[in-house]
């Protein structure tokens, strides 16, 4: 095992800066998954820190030891791809040792590694198989086989599960999470599916524009977002957010925490408006609330409304984000907070 530093690390490529300036520490044994839009600097940080790509300037440390000069094949990770990178004409066997026979690995050995990594992935009775044979599954397994048999202290996976169908993906995301556990080793997880982020990780480090934007546990990223960004990024919908037509402030709630009534409610924030869209989604409803400025994604635990309907929508004062003019959370400790939570009751009424 090992963590990984990233110390005033950037990237360019001709003129162009993907990352221009970030430091960040990956603790030992965790399972930290990098998230965040497409080009967002993501798996340009992850093929740093295999090495692959050389930072324009800073360094990357791991096990507290600089690799920045240090080859790829000799520091001690292992990386996943996301499109397996198996070699066809190889049995299941010969792909799972073929890094091993060019470490002139004796016979003996090998045939226990491939066992034995075999066994812990699903893939003793396939072995003898061609990959052409198998499902997106069973090959994303071989690709995983083939890192651990090297027994890395890091594993680095790019969208590893992104050339699945939705089914096999959240059965593939139970097994890495049972992988990790039973290896404890350090992963770092390239993804830009912010519901894999969520159930895979320990930590969360968001990213966007070459930048961190926040950096915690699945938890503390929905429950506290540090800014606008991350409060819209994660979560399924996202959440609402609404212009509160001052300072250009900005008002925001997650769906599942605005209350649909046909009488107006006594809370914090209310409004009334029409349902314009409803999604049946079996154990919950998704309304789209249209009022008069704005329109609002409410999940529900319970169907009892239909398209077209008047409504009224009410949110707890508990449950309300403010956000700065810059995007940045304004936090109740702020002495702005209670001034605009003031003006926004019953503003939309």
């Amino acid at each position: 095992m090992a963590s990984i530093e990233l110390v005033d690390v950037s990237q360019s490529f001709d003129k162009n800066t993907i990352i221009p300036r970030l430091n960040l520490k990956i603790e030992d044994g965790k399972f930290t998954v990098l998230v965040g839009p497409s080009g967002c600097g993501k798996t340009t940080l992850l093929r740093m820190i295999a090495g692959l790509d050389r930072q324009t300037s800073g360094s990357v440390l791991i096990g507290g030891s600089d690799v920045s000069a240090i080859a790829p094949g000799q520091r001690g990770v292992a990386m996943v791809f996301q499109n397996y990178a198996i070699y066809p004409t190889m049995s299941v066997r010969e792909n799972i040792e073929f890094g091993l026979k060019n470490n002139k690995v004796p016979k003996e050995e090998r045939t226990r590694l491939v066992e034995s990594i075999s066994e812990t992935v699903g893939l003793r009775p396939y072995l003898d198989r061609k990959p052409s044979t198998l499902s997106g599954g069973q090959r994303q397994r071989v690709a995983l086989a083939r890192a651990m048999v090297k027994k890395p202290s890091v594993f680095l996976m790019d969208e590893p599960l992104s050339n699945l169908d939705a089914k096999l993906r959240v059965q593939m995301r139970v097994e890495l999470i049972e992988l990790h556990k039973k290896l404890g080793s350090t992963f770092v997880y390239v993804t830009h599916d912010q519901v894999e982020a969520m159930s895979m990780a320990d930590t969360i480090v968001l990213m966007n524009q070459g930048e961190i934007q926040q950096e915690a546990s699945p938890a503390e990223i929905y429950r506290e977002p540090d800014n606008l960004f991350a409060a819209q990024f994660i979560g399924v919908p996202p959440m609402n957010v609404g212009d509160m037509g001052q300072d250009g402030v900005r008002f925001g709630f997650r769906p599942e925490h605005g209350l649909l009534s046909t009488e107006p409610a006594d809370a914090h924030f209310t409004a009334k408006g029409v349902i314009s869209t409803r999604e049946m989604l079996g154990s919950e409803t998704i309304y789209q609330v249209r009022t008069r400025d704005h329109s609002f994604m409410i999940k529900c635990t319970e169907d009892l409304f239909s398209v077209d309907q008047d409504i009224y929508l009410s949110v707890d004062e508990s449950k309300l984000f403010l956000f700065g003019a810059d995007d940045k959370r304004i936090y109740r400790d702020d002495r702005r907070h209670n001034t605009y939570l003031h003006a926004l009751r019953g503003r939309f009424q």
